[in-house]
């Protein structure tokens, strides 16, 4: 009969011979959960700026309304509600569609400080990895040469 492999103990004798730093999967983990907690924290700060500018902008609205739908002496008196109506609402639009600008202009400049911050973050944990690497490889490849 054939004699099966230990697949178990040959995949830990292979990752005994290729050690692994685990403090630097960890520290990109907990880097990377960091960024995720400070993005989401911009999104929902956004969410709800732009909840209260619509809120702001609903309630208004149906205040301008109400007097659109009062009772009106004269008929020409419903033609200026309407108009009155109509130009409060064009300018209530600019004033609200500058207040959602400004949140996305906000975000916008918050995500890029925290995409630099990540990157320069990234970059540095990269070299110290890369360096210690390097020191270990040097120092497995002395230990090698000199039990030859």
């Amino acid at each position: 009969m054939t004699k099966t492999d230990d697949m178990t103990k040959m995949m830990q004798e292979m990752m005994a011979a290729f050690p692994v730093d685990a403090t630097s999967v960890q520290d990109a983990f907990k880097n990377s959960a960091a960024l995720g907690e400070k993005m989401s924290k911009v999104a929902l700060e956004a969410a709800e700026k732009s909840t209260e500018i619509s809120s702001k902008w609903t309630k208004e609205t149906l205040t301008k309304l109400g007097e659109v739908t009062k009772l009106k002496e004269e008929p020409a008196d419903y033609q200026k509600a309407m108009t009155d109506y109509a130009s409060s609402q064009a300018e209530m639009v600019a004033e609200t569609m500058a207040a959602f600008a400004e949140v996305a202009k906000k975000v916008q400049m918050e995500t890029v400080e925290l995409m630099l911050a990540a990157g320069k973050d990234f970059s540095e944990d990269a070299s110290a990895v890369v360096k210690k690497a390097t020191a270990d490889a040097t120092a497995a490849a002395k230990k090698a040469t000199a039990a030859k």
